[in-house]
Parts: C-alpha cells; structure tokens; sequence
C-alpha cells in the first residue's frame, strides 16, 4: 500500500468535499442533501482561502482516502520579529475503512515540513479527546499556557 500526500489544489475541491460530506453522515448523523452546493461552497472557499488554509491530500491508488488542512495566520510583528506566522491543524480526516493504517500520521508528516518552509512559529492542533493520542505520536504535545474563551 503505497500512500502519495500532496498538497491540493482547486481542482481537488470536489474530493475534499465528499471526504467532509462523508465523515458528517457517517460519523455524526448527518442529514443533509445538499452536496453538490457544498461541494461548490469548498472549491469557491478553497480558491479564495488558498493563501490561509492549505489543504493536503492522502491518496491511495488514485482514490482521496485522506486530508489535513493547515491553516496559517499572521501574528503582530515585534522589531525583531518583523514577520511572524502560526499554524493549526484543523479537519484532518481518514476514510473509516483506512484509519490506524498510516494514512493520518503520512498527513500529518506533510506539515512539518510545510511549517518549516514557512518559518512558522508554532503548530497548534485542537483536537477531541479520542485523537489526542495521535497527535502526541506526531510531536504535539500539551501545551497548558493556551487559555480560550468562550462566547456566551
């Protein structure tokens, strides 16, 4: 079994977006019948958001068996830190058929070096409790100086 990761592009949209579609209606219920205009709503998300979210693919025998999404923001610039950027992983998704086989950890693999590229600060993930595991595997580790507020 042989798994290519690459970065996607607008023309990936529609596999991503069946990949997303899935994982809602398999996974948590959902009802929707409106995918073909999601699937327009991403490659149109996808375009405009090129510069912020990179999505990374997982393909096995030319089918998308996966995606990891790394979003990059910008953070104030200091004097001497003129340029600083950070990441976070969000929607990283294996087909069910294909999880605990290697596919997820050759996503998250992609990121390091995408993060190293570009001289991004840090890489922060949040995650539910299940997949905190294997996060650690990749390197992440819990970082108790992160507070987050919630709206009411």
């Amino acid at each position: 079994m042989t798994v290519t990761v690459r970065r996607a592009t607008a023309s990936d949209a529609p596999a991503l977006a069946e990949l997303r579609w899935r994982q809602l209606i398999d996974e948590r219920g959902y009802g929707g019948t409106d995918g073909a205009a999601y699937g327009k709503l991403l490659s149109t998300w996808l375009t405009d958001h090129q510069q912020t979210h990179l999505a990374f693919l997982a393909e096995l025998d030319a089918r998308v068996v996966g995606m990891a999404w790394l979003m990059i923001a910008e953070r104030v610039p200091t004097p001497i830190a003129r340029s600083r950027l950070f990441g976070d992983v969000q929607s990283v998704v294996v087909t069910p058929d294909l999880r605990n086989g290697s596919i997820g950890a050759a996503l998250l693999n992609a990121l390091p070096t995408e993060a190293h590229t570009l001289n991004l600060e840090h890489v922060t993930v949040h995650s539910s409790t299940q997949a905190i595991p294997f996060y650690q595997r990749a390197g992440f580790e819990p970082d108790h100086a992160w507070l987050r507020w919630h709206p009411e």
